[in-house]
């Protein structure tokens, strides 16, 4: 165990320093020669923060162990706190969540449940899809991603809900890119109270955009419009309000 704690001192100064790459060599030595049981009990003592630090930091050319390991209740705690890094493109958070998520030994639905069950967990999936909003927007209306010209109506939350348990029009292997539609597609059919809290936040986001507005301030989540839109943070299960942000959590971002 005290090889264990020297590790994790390691890599948690490796990851204060930015080095991000010596984290991941740290951990990856520990897996090759103490095996993966060794490496799952160093990352459940690190927090999320920096758990966060290096899956976000994935690579398509190669399989990383620490993103091959993770745990859905691990990778729920580092999705919600992504959002401090502020990157306006999620280019990270989409990459980092479909190399879990879709990875072959994977549930992806006991990942998107361990991600809803958390306070930010319905925000952090809105992030996800950012970049789709029409498109989702579609597939919740029709069933299908084809992106109408927009009527100036959405479906109201019970409209929105109701459509959830309609059965799909299309089937799982039409869209199984391991990417935005896949993952859509196993929100609405397979966790549909999920799928509407995110979709609430999408549109959310949308109109503090639409308003010239920061998504974080107060101002761009007031209180139920009656437009049907309601303010992101009662979208989180069983919370009124996105989670606070520890000080140490932020040490690393």
């Amino acid at each position: 165990m005290s090889t264990h704690l020297a590790l994790i001192q390691k890599t948690q100064s490796l990851i204060a320093a930015g080095d991000i790459v010596g984290a991941e060599s740290a951990l990856t030595e520990l897996a090759d020669t103490e095996g993966d049981g060794a490496l799952m009990v160093v990352l459940e003592q690190l927090p999320p923060k920096d758990v966060l630090a290096v899956i976000r930091e994935y690579d398509n050319s190669r399989e990383s162990v620490i993103n091959l390991l993770v745990t859905p209740e691990m990778f729920a705690r580092a999705v919600v706190i992504e959002k401090q890094y502020k990157d306006l493109t999620r280019t990270h958070l989409r990459g980092m969540m479909n190399s879990v998520i879709f990875r072959e030994d994977a549930d992806p639905v006991e990942f998107l449940n361990a991600i809803g069950d958390l306070e930010g967990g319905s925000e952090a999936l809105a992030d996800y899809f950012s970049e789709k909003w029409s498109r989702i927007e579609a597939f919740a209306r029709t069933g299908t991603f084809d992106s109408v010209e927009d009527d100036g109506e959405m479906l109201s939350e019970s409209a929105l809900l109701a459509s959830a348990y309609v059965p799909p029009k299309l089937e799982l292997d039409e869209v199984a890119d391991q990417d935005w539609m896949q993952m859509a597609w196993l929100l609405r059919y397979e966790c549909p109270d999920l799928f509407m809290e995110m979709v609430m936040v999408l549109r959310a986001k949308a109109r503090a955009h639409d308003l010239g507005l920061d998504e974080d301030d107060d101002e761009a989540v007031q209180a139920e419009e009656d437009d049907g839109r309601i303010e992101t943070g009662d979208t989180d299960r069983g919370k009124a309000t996105p989670a606070a942000r520890d000080d140490d959590e932020e040490s690393a971002i």
